[in-house]
């Protein structure tokens, strides 16, 4: 019994806060109830035993042993209930992975980035620094898809995807906006630095190598935009859509910056 738990010891588990919501919580104390009742019991036997014969000492005997088995019982509860709650928790963060992730390119989806474009715009306000957004649109896609298949268009945009990845610092953020468009949050960086990032960006897709007769291309199209201190999220948004257009309107394969 050098491996079983103390009465204070369980007492503390079963009142610790992470295991209120358990399951198993009223079997616990429940058991834990019987089993002081039973140490009670055992407490005036053995009181009595000093001066009993040796049937007294048998009986003793014999609830000392269901008094032991009840409590490596109790133990061998807590530790599934422990394991129960753990898988809960890791349960529980692989749920909040998928739900905030494309489950194709592995990038943050519309829903994580909005909430993090969100808290950036709070922090650009409060610490007035720049904030850039960035538009990316996979040029001619459409033509992939058809030519060469979903499959071939799914790899390419989990290659830029990777790619673009690569050229961000590690407080930036690349999502999957839809289909192929791509958006870049770009904290504390002014316009020159985004455009910065974004030809880096650029280069690094003109540089993929999607199939191996080289008879695919890839580039994309950007729009840059930077925060404008007290106006709404969706303004930005539609400054750096704007931008996006416009570039492709003008050949593709290239950025616009919008004001």
């Amino acid at each position: 019994m050098t491996n079983s738990l103390t009465d204070t010891e369980l007492d503390r588990l079963l009142q610790a806060p992470e295991h209120q919501d358990n399951p198993l919580l009223p079997a616990l104390k429940l058991l834990r109830k019987r089993e002081q009742a039973h140490q009670q019991r055992l407490e005036r036997l053995l009181r009595i035993s000093d001066c009993s014969d040796d049937l007294a000492r048998t009986q003793t005997h014999e609830l000392l042993h269901q008094y032991d088995k009840q409590l490596r019982r109790l133990e061998k509860i807590t530790r599934i209930s422990d394991r129960y709650q753990q898988n809960l928790l890791e349960l529980n963060e692989e749920l909040k992975e998928v739900a905030l992730h494309d489950p194709l390119t592995g990038l943050a989806n519309r829903r994580l980035l909005m909430s993090r474009l969100h808290e950036e715009i709070e922090r650009s306000r409060r610490h007035l620094q720049p904030l850039s957004v960035v538009m990316l649109d996979v040029d001619h896609f459409k033509r992939i898809n058809d030519v060469f298949g979903h499959d071939v268009g799914d790899k390419a945009l989990c290659m830029m995807a990777k790619a673009i990845e690569q050229q961000l610092r590690e407080v930036d953020l690349c999502a999957r906006w839809g289909g192929e468009e791509f958006m870049l949050l770009l904290p504390e960086t002014r316009s020159e630095q985004a455009i910065h990032t974004v030809e880096r960006v650029m280069q690094a897709i003109r540089s993929l190598q999607l199939r191996d007769d080289k008879t695919v291309s890839l580039s994309i199209s950007a729009g840059i935009t930077q925060y404008h201190a007290n106006e709404a999220m969706d303004v930005t948004i539609n400054r750096a859509d704007g931008a996006l257009i416009s570039a492709k309107q003008n050949g593709r394969d290239q950025w616009q910056w919008a004001k």
